[in-house]
């Protein structure tokens, strides 16, 4: 992730990474051509879409509801619910949960809540190990690297990187080759030991169901499974806008993820466990509810759409932009278009991620494969005026708000207006050669002209070519 650096200054520096850009070009047109043909295959595929937008639009305009359905749910099935109004409460509870476990390392399956709230950093402080055991979560731990796609976060590694961070990092691992078997049990030997060590898994969850209390984690590697079955205690870590009422309504879900995410007709893990059993699977459950800035979003009347995202990830994998730049340009846990709309909102819609909302051609074709109909480019708008709008409140540095001023009371005046092209016009008139302005202007005006040129202002605009006639 780019940390503090707004999206252009990222973006640029990741343009200038050619083998980054050829393991992401890769990988996303595998998944997305995986994609397309898997949805071919049904006939309804837009009803279906259409009964996913419908089911994630009338939670969220009742999600009080259901999240008190689901706190009673899995309470009355002897699990626990913690609500977590931000990361560091939901960190707390989770340590707090641990350390009364008398655990000193957890096992961890792929979590992007956890990840937004920086749960291994929170857990290090507190004495406690965290392992990833999904296996591109792991290789991004081993590598002290950052996720950089929702569904793969190590895609912008290539086979022969990964390899060869193996041989330094894995016991036993020292002649491993780049084969995927062969670095599939690699990584398997090692975790393995992991899973069977662990008292304490914490997870993520993919839905939550408020009729039964019933949680749903799919994967592709079983890790998940290991991870939720194993240990004495499991500690799930779920934003809000998980939950959805019904089990019929995870019937429509889970026919839309696996074909959206991996291209895959059903994943081949679909884990569901509901509250505690004795003698079977962990004996004590706990469910950390995390807003940590969701209910803001939800007020936004547009911009709550971001709130229906099923993490699919089918929206990375067809932008020209996140193609080109990859994901730690976005500087956050959540990348690409539906990153664009969510993190900026996540956090306020203050500081670097304001700058997101620019991150995209608005081509449209994240709202094409969005498997809940998600308006991407409607909402990627409506953000932009709200940070215009903020703009004009004053919250941007004093020379842009003055440049900006200026320009208002040029456009608002016919008579400045007309001046100012004249004024136009006459200071072009030495860069230009051939009708365009290939130099670098001067000023603040240079960063313009850095990678583009401009057509001269004409002789004569329209206006006044129609008086004169």
């Amino acid at each position: 992730m780019n940390g503090p650096r707004r999206f252009p200054e990222a973006a640029r520096e990741a343009l200038g990474d050619s083998q980054l850009r050829a393991n992401l070009r890769r990988a996303t047109h595998t998944i997305r051509d995986r994609r397309a043909a898997v949805v071919a295959e049904i006939g309804e595929w837009e009803a279906l879409r259409e009964a996913g937008r419908a089911i994630k639009e009338a939670t969220m305009r009742h999600l009080d509801v259901h999240l008190e359905a689901l706190e009673r749910s899995v309470t009355d099935r002897g699990g626990v619910v913690h609500w977590a109004r931000d990361a560091a409460e939901a960190n707390a509870t989770v340590a707090r949960l641990v350390h009364e476990a008398g655990a000193r390392e957890v096992v961890k399956v792929k979590s992007l809540a956890t990840d937004e709230i920086g749960l291994n950093d929170a857990l290090a402080a507190e004495g406690i190990t965290a392992h990833e055991t999904d296996l591109a979560e792991l290789i991004v731990q081993l590598a002290h690297d950052t996720p950089s796609h929702i569904l793969v976060p190590a895609i912008h590694r290539n086979r022969a990187e990964i390899a060869a961070l193996f041989r330094r990092t894995l016991p036993g691992a020292q002649g491993v080759s780049d084969e995927p078997a062969a670095l599939a049990e690699a990584a398997r030997r090692f975790l393995r030991e992991r899973f069977l060590g662990a008292r304490v898994g914490v997870s993520g969850a993919n839905f939550a169901v408020a009729q039964t209390g019933t949680v749903c984690v799919v994967e592709s590697e079983g890790n998940g499974r290991m991870c939720t079955t194993l240990p004495e205690v499991l500690i799930t870590v779920m934003g809000i806008e998980k939950v959805i009422p019904s089990l019929a309504d995870l019937g429509v879900m889970l026919q839309l993820l696996p074909r959206s995410s991996t291209g895959e007709r059903m994943n081949p893990y679909t884990s569901l466990w509901t509250g505690v059993a004795p003698d079977d699977g962990p004996q004590a459950f706990h469910l950390v509810l995390l807003d940590n800035g969701r209910t803001d979003v939800l007020a936004d009347a547009t911009g709550r759409q971001a709130l229906h995202c099923i993490r699919c990830s089918a929206c990375l994998n067809v932008c020209p932009v996140y193609e080109r730049t990859g994901g730690h340009a976005y500087g956050d846990t959540y990348p690409g278009p539906i990153g664009a709309i969510l993190a900026p909102q996540l956090h306020g819609m203050r500081g670097p991620t304001t700058s997101l909302p620019w991150a995209s051609t608005l081509c449209g074709a994240c709202a094409d494969v969005c498997p809940v109909g998600i308006d991407i480019p409607g909402v990627l708008i409506h953000l932009r005026g709200r940070v215009v709008a903020q703009a004009a409140r004053g919250d941007v540095p004093a020379g842009e708000r003055l440049g900006m001023e200026a320009m208002a009371r040029v456009f608002s005046s016919r008579r400045r207006y007309e001046a100012a092209q004249r004024l136009a016009r006459a200071g072009a008139r030495p860069l230009a050669r051939g009708g365009r302005i290939e130099h670098r202007l001067p000023g603040p005006l240079a960063g313009w002209t850095m990678s583009r040129d401009l057509p001269a202002p004409p002789a004569q605009t329209f206006r006044e070519w129609w008086r004169a006639r």
